[in-house]
């Protein structure tokens, strides 16, 4: 069974230097657990912190240099490589991470993904998941191969550091182009105030009364009154 981790550029919540996120860590673990040749993928503009990740259970690493992107490029080489699991951290670390990329190459990949996944193992036919669920409660599931998983916090914790294993680990980077954001299809205005949307508080003397199929001019009527009340429309003088 061929077992691949995504890996992403994280910044330390407290130093803010660059480091391989906790959460792909545990996920090299658990890649390593199914195969004892497990590599990584990393697609960004440099690998300098993913490199951890060979001294925590991978063997190598393929490192996608890019700057746009990085969906478009790691859905073709796992199209390439075709490992049979491919293990993911839940959200990036790097502070505009949405969480959303495992989800956007299982889509365009078209295969299945199981969320929040404490352990993993061979199974016939498929992939043994054990699935973390709320107040610590386990569930069991069996998917199909290829299959995409993310990891859960409470996955067991990433293998310690051998610096041995990091020296001897290989880095193959290949320079890609991906698409930018959007932004050339993105039409640009000037800035101009918006008109502010007018809002009020519940009170006792604001509100108004439920009429239930009304006439058109009772209901007219009810609206104006109410508008009145709130301050939005200047009473007329009688």
């Amino acid at each position: 069974m061929r077992a691949l981790v995504l890996l992403s550029q994280g910044l330390h919540p407290v130093s803010g230097k660059s480091c391989l996120p906790r959460a792909e860590a545990q996920a090299a673990r658990l890649a390593a657990m199914l195969d004892a040749d497990a590599s990584g993928l990393h697609a960004g503009p440099s690998s300098e912190s993913v490199r951890e990740a060979l001294g925590r259970g991978l063997t190598h690493l393929t490192h996608l240099k890019l700057d746009g992107d990085p969906v478009p490029p790691i859905v073709a080489a796992l199209r390439d490589l075709k490992p049979d699991v491919v293990l993911a951290g839940p959200c990036g670390q790097g502070g505009e991470d949405t969480g959303l990329l495992p989800y956007a190459v299982a889509h365009q990949l078209d295969w299945p993904l199981v969320a929040h996944a404490v352990a993993v193992e061979a199974a016939q036919g498929g992939l043994r998941v054990t699935q973390a669920m709320a107040k610590g409660a386990r569930r069991f599931v069996t998917a199909p191969l290829p299959v995409l998983v993310t990891t859960h916090p409470s996955a067991p914790p990433p293998l310690p550091f051998a610096y041995g294993r990091a020296r001897a680990g290989r880095v193959a980077a290949f320079a890609v182009s991906s698409p930018t954001a959007a932004a050339d299809e993105c039409e640009t205005r000037p800035w101009r105030a918006r008109p502010k949307v007018l809002t009020a508080q519940a009170s006792p003397e604001a509100k108004g009364r439920l009429l239930v199929n009304p006439d058109p001019h009772e209901a007219a009527r009810e609206i104006l009154a109410y508008l009145c009340k709130i301050g939005v429309v200047a009473e007329r003088p009688t």
